[in-house]
């Protein structure tokens, strides 16, 4: 058997898995994602092929990639409540206090107990700081309403916190790979990086998500030739034409694309609440995240089996609980703080920060756009992975649980 057929087998087990695991594990402390890790896992003790990140990065990074971009859509055509200052104050706050917080922590403990360089350990803070709208489906928001109010504090939170962080990660993945390929003693970098790639980069990503949302809600519900007014056609995949248009406008113009989906479809969900053809689209993106994250659950379980878990070393393997356990909720918690949210939902809220398939493509990106860190690829696709499957197993198992317990007083 060789690898592109154990790809072929792998993606039609996910594709009919991915259709009957949601019903099995609903109103179950499971979740998806663990089930197809926990069947890669098992596959991995076979001898099959496995595809290994290191070798295959390109295919890891652009499988990534695209997983994530349709995530963003959904994520953000799926929120009810208008963007704001005071509406969103939790993810504006989980943004610019708990992110940052949770990367110089991160980078700190790699720093300590790998002993490796400072770059290097912020490259590896970097990855694993944007929370995953991909594996979060018992925590954030569900399909499109007509009630702008729809929504409780932790789901908004988690979403919107999640549909951006998934971009504005990215200024700190760059700044590891300047900082790193930057001469011994050096800070000029620093300028370059905080004009270009925070600033600048970050605006390009948000006015073209922008423009794009406007020109397509026009298309889809105002175009005066029934032809481009597609609401009207009720054809799902045209959220895949939007995803690709914002991602594609965005990266040419040298702005960031993640910021961009996630903006163009926050944008899309402006216009004509009501209307059906937002379902439409959800419900469409929603399939197919559902089947390309079942897809690389089960190559990253292959994968932890083969290769990942025996490159793992002890300190390397202390990154993960610690991150999950104490450094996000700590950062998360802090952030809310004076935000009037209530206290048990400040906890859920930092609680689940689910690390996923963002931190996969990251790491992918970084070590194909730098040879500076090859000394530490494999231990870091293995602490990577290893973060992964933790907060897949804690988060998926406490989700349904903690879920229910936040409705309970609200039914």
């Amino acid at each position: 058997m060789t690898l592109s057929d154990a790809v072929y087998l792998a993606a039609g087990i996910a594709a009919l898995g991915a259709a009957v695991v949601p019903r099995l594990v609903l109103h179950r402390p499971l979740s998806m994602p663990m089930v197809f890790l926990a069947a890669g896992m098992l596959l991995g003790f076979l001898p099959v092929p496995s595809v290994d990140p290191v070798d295959a990065r390109l295919w890891v990074e652009h499988t990534t990639e695209l997983c994530v971009i349709v995530s963003l859509m959904g994520a953000g055509l799926a929120l009810n409540r208008p963007v704001g200052l005071r509406r969103w104050a939790g993810p504006w706050r989980l943004l610019g206090i708990s992110m940052p917080l949770t990367i110089a922590a991160t980078g700190a403990a790699a720093a300590m107990l790998l002993e490796w360089p400072l770059a290097a350990a912020l490259l590896l803070a970097a990855v694993l700081s944007p929370t995953d709208p991909v594996l979060a489906a018992e925590v954030r928001v569900g399909e499109p309403t007509d009630d702008p109010d729809d929504e409780d504090e932790v789901r908004l939170s988690l979403t919107a916190e999640a549909g951006l962080n998934d971009g504005l990660a990215f200024p700190f993945v760059l700044g590891a790979l300047a900082f790193a390929a930057a001469p011994a003693g050096k800070a000029s970098w620093t300028a370059e990086w905080l004009l270009a790639d925070v600033l600048a980069r970050t605006a390009i990503g948000v006015v073209i998500g922008i423009l794009t949302g406007r020109l397509l809600r026009w298309m889809f519900f105002h175009a005066r030739p029934r032809a481009l007014r597609l609401s009207e056609h009720m054809e799902g995949f045209v959220a895949l034409g939007a995803t690709f248009v914002a991602y594609g406008a965005a990266e040419l113009l040298n702005g960031y694309g993640f910021l961009a989906v996630f903006v163009t479809a926050c944008t899309i969900r402006a216009a004509e609440r009501s209307h059906g053809y937002h379902k439409v689209l959800h419900e469409f993106t929603e399939q197919i995240e559902r089947l390309l994250t079942a897809l690389l659950l089960f190559l990253l379980g292959v994968y932890l089996v083969a290769h990942g878990l025996p490159s793992l070393t002890w300190q390397g393997a202390l990154i993960g609980p610690l991150l999950i356990l104490l450094i996000r909720p700590a950062a998360g918690y802090a952030g809310l703080l004076g935000s009037g949210t209530e206290p048990r939902e400040r906890l859920m809220i930092a609680v689940f920060g689910i690390r996923g398939i963002g931190s996969l493509y990251y790491l992918a990106y970084a070590l194909g756009h730098s040879d500076d860190f090859d000394a530490q690829a494999e231990e870091l696709w293995a602490i990577v992975a290893f973060t992964v499957l933790l907060s897949v197993v804690l988060h998926g198992a406490a989700a349904t649980p903690a879920i229910r317990r936040l409705d309970r007083p609200r039914e």
